[in-house]
């Protein structure tokens, strides 16, 4: 199993690499994306090198899929990430680089990678009800509401209510195997 990049010709997705531990750093030590996520608070250069490790395994082991977002040839402006088996992908985009549209980008371009080469037929979103900027990067990656029941999970000290959205394959897309 190769490196995976993905482009749309603006923004490329590519695996993360030890040169980027710096970056990562910077990226992910925001309030904002410990609110929201399930990374390590204070996110410095040793939690970016375990969550380096932490994303090569589950490479390896086929359950996820992290990528950087990038500008072609540029380094890391966030991340996009896919779930393998659970089909759930989320994202987090340096405050620096927010209000760009990369992260609705970055998840059209995995939501097509993981219908198109992973056979998945439907992808979600688990998105905070308060959450407007994820809302609208749902919308504008062509994602609808399932109206599922709300389910609350704990990360970071706090709970979080996650409602579903999801992104069915095409009509008429034959199922692939879901192999990373």
């Amino acid at each position: 199993m190769g490196p995976l990049t993905l482009t749309d010709g603006e923004i490329v997705l590519r695996e993360w690499t030890d040169a980027d531990v710096p970056a990562m750093a910077g990226l992910f030590d925001d309030p904002a994306v410990a609110h929201r996520t399930p990374l390590a608070s204070p996110f410095d250069e040793a939690a970016a090198t375990a969550y380096l490790t932490m994303i090569r395994r589950t490479r390896a082991d086929g359950t996820r899929l992290h990528l950087a977002i990038t500008r072609v040839g540029g380094t890391p402006l966030g991340e996009v990430l896919l779930g393998v088996t659970s089909g759930a992908i989320g994202y987090a985009v340096g405050a620096a680089h927010r209000g760009q549209g990369l992260a609705h980008r970055a998840t059209r371009l995995l939501t097509a990678h993981a219908h198109a080469v992973l056979g998945l037929r439907r992808v979600i979103l688990q998105i905070e009800p308060d959450n407007a900027a994820s809302t609208a990067v749902a919308r504008a990656a062509g994602f609808r509401p399932t109206g599922e029941p709300p389910e609350t999970v704990r990360s970071n000290g706090r709970p979080h209510t996650l409602l579903t959205w999801a992104h069915d394959a095409p009509p008429g897309a034959h199922s692939l195997s879901a192999t990373p």
